[in-house]
């Protein structure tokens, strides 16, 4: 891996990597209003001062990460560049399955289907399984702590969301925080 960012515009670049959110964005909006309105924050979601600043430090380092990911080129044709394929499409078929989970799920009850049901948070695990599948790709160690710096910024939205569901969902979301661990595991029954 290389200490020294590279900086070189091109087609083989991570910003392919990266577009796996800009895609499954672009999903959510094409899934219906009703959906793009659940997603990310609902209008009724409250953030105290503290949550809302790392949202805007966390939105910040995605949005460096992807901006870098334009100037990243990948390690084509090394052994970086399969294992960070492979890592890479494990994160990216977590995603999909997430978002059309999420995207199918009936809005009066929490989503525990899926990826949802080995982890309450998938689709923010799949983000990080992206971020080091990205890295490993591009041998960068810079962008691997872009994505360990996410891993903060993940952990107090998970908060934010589980209190929401918590206040939405009440009995049906305390069972489901009960028997699904928050980020990967087995269920329990």
């Amino acid at each position: 891996m290389s200490l020294i960012p590279a900086f070189e515009i091109g087609v083989w670049n991570a910003w392919i990597f990266m577009s796996s959110f800009l895609l499954q964005w672009l999903a959510i909006i094409i899934a219906g209003k009703n959906v793009a309105q659940r997603s990310g924050h609902p209008a009724d979601m409250k953030k105290n001062q503290a949550e809302k600043r790392a949202g805007i430090i966390g939105n910040s380092i995605w949005l460096l990460a992807t901006l870098y990911s334009i100037f990243l080129p990948l390690k084509l044709g090394t052994v970086w560049f399969y294992i960070g394929l492979a890592v890479f499409l494990i994160g990216l078929v977590i995603l999909a399955i997430a978002t059309v989970n999420f995207a199918t799920a009936p809005a009066e009850k929490p989503v525990t289907r899926g990826a949802y049901y080995f982890s309450r948070h998938p689709l923010y695990l799949s983000m990080f399984i992206i971020y080091i599948g990205t890295s490993i790709a591009t041998a960068s160690w810079l962008f691997f702590l872009l994505g360990v710096a996410n891993i903060f910024w993940m952990r107090t939205e998970t908060r934010v969301e589980e209190r929401y569901c918590l206040e939405r969902y009440n009995k049906d979301y305390r069972e489901y925080m009960n028997r699904t661990p928050k980020y990967l595991g087995i269920p329990k029954s």
